[in-house]
């Protein structure tokens, strides 16, 4: 099989959270809705889940409403709180977010547009980076809601968070946090924030699960956008899935005591990575300076080379991603890169990697070997 160097899409399923899962899909099978001794115990194992999640980023475990993943949560953080204003007779209709949110935000925040809300987008330096003096010169008294992502999806780049609560707060606005590339890479406290949204597959859990933080202290309790029945304190219906919600949890209690060693590893391998690059005279340029970056993360762009072509040739040994997103069968330049002042053509030579956990060294010297074989000197 490929080195799996894709971290960005989904790191590799923690080996604990596949046996604390394995049960739960059949020897122990159970609506944790339904009042029998099956149910109960299930309702059990979603609940202790719930803490250990909760104790990964600074919450109480009622703080926690589990979603099917990152991009519902970013749904309902946006809509559920818009909608939530509406009712309420809130005469806020500005909605702030960075202008590299991952789609889901962005598309959330868009759809709005029609109930009356105006969308600003706030620019990001070179780095990814937030601009915090535009932002300070957006949001205003009539800002509902701030949303920006802790760390950016497709290059790696760290938000200061703390600057943006602050300038957020200073306007009394709402602020939302969209946190799947930063649970289980970087300390978070979610105390800090109104709403913020993870993801289980980012962090070496199970696919199909995620949640939304919703502060106990806010001013305003997002809506529900589905309808069903009253699961999850009424704002998102659906039975939950007992053994993908067990492995979320599993995964968070991992990462909890592997924070700063899992940081130290992935950062160790990347730097190993660029020297063997550098060793063969590879040409490359980083897209986000390493202070600036999430450890472990790489977007490079290789001058002259196609990124499609790159990851196409090197597929049978490497698994990487491109900064390019696929829509209705065309490959568009990613957004995220023009942003930050990319040229469509230096956009277009840029791959992402990601090493995790479970990389090693030789993962890292063997993925230089096959990009300097393929992209030149």
């Amino acid at each position: 099989m490929p080195i799996y160097l894709d971290g960005h899409s989904t790191t590799p399923l923690a080996p604990e959270s596949m046996e604390a899962m394995a049960p739960w899909w059949h020897a122990q099978a159970g609506n944790p809705h339904s009042p029998h001794l099956r149910g109960m115990l299930a309702s059990q194992a979603v609940e202790g889940a719930r803490s250990d999640i909760a104790s990964l980023v600074g919450a109480d475990p009622q703080e926690l409403v589990f979603t099917s993943g990152a991009t519902e949560a970013n749904n309902i953080a946006l809509r559920g709180t818009a909608l939530a204003a509406l009712e309420a007779g809130i005469d806020r209709r500005e909605i702030v977010v960075s202008a590299i949110e991952h789609k889901s935000v962005l598309a959330s925040a868009g759809s709005l547009r029609s109930a009356g809300f105006r969308i600003i987008e706030a620019p990001v330096d070179v780095n990814g980076v937030i601009d915090i003096p535009a932002l300070e010169r957006l949001v205003s008294d009539r800002t509902l809601l701030v949303s920006v992502m802790a760390v950016n999806n497709e290059v790696g780049s760290i938000q200061p968070l703390a600057d943006v609560i602050r300038v957020s707060r200073a306007a009394r606005a709402l602020v939302h946090v969209d946190a799947a590339q930063a649970v289980g890479k970087l300390a978070l406290d979610c105390a800090e924030f109104d709403l913020a949204s993870l993801s289980s597959h980012k962090m070496y859990g199970p696919m199909g699960i995620g949640a939304l933080f919703v502060s106990a202290a806010s001013q305003l309790r997002p809506l529900p956008v589905l309808f069903g029945g009253s699961q999850e304190a009424g704002i998102r219906p659906g039975t939950l899935p007992t053994p993908l919600i067990v492995g979320f949890g599993m995964a968070a209690k991992v990462s909890r005591t592997r924070l700063g060693a899992d940081a130290a590893h992935s950062r160790n391998l990347s730097v190993l990575f660029l020297e063997e690059l550098r060793s063969r005279q590879v040409q490359f340029v980083e897209s986000v300076f390493e202070q600036n970056r999430v450890p472990g993360s790489l977007s490079l762009r290789f001058p002259g080379n196609d990124a499609m072509s790159i990851i196409s040739r090197s597929g049978d040994r490497i698994a990487i991603s491109e900064g390019s997103a696929c829509t209705s069968g065309q490959i568009t330049a990613s957004y995220v890169l023009l942003r930050m002042g990319f040229t469509q053509k230096e956009a277009s030579e840029t791959v992402r990697l990601y090493f995790s956990r479970y990389n090693s060294e030789a993962d890292a010297t063997e993925a230089a070997v096959v990009l300097s074989e393929i992209v030149g000197r």
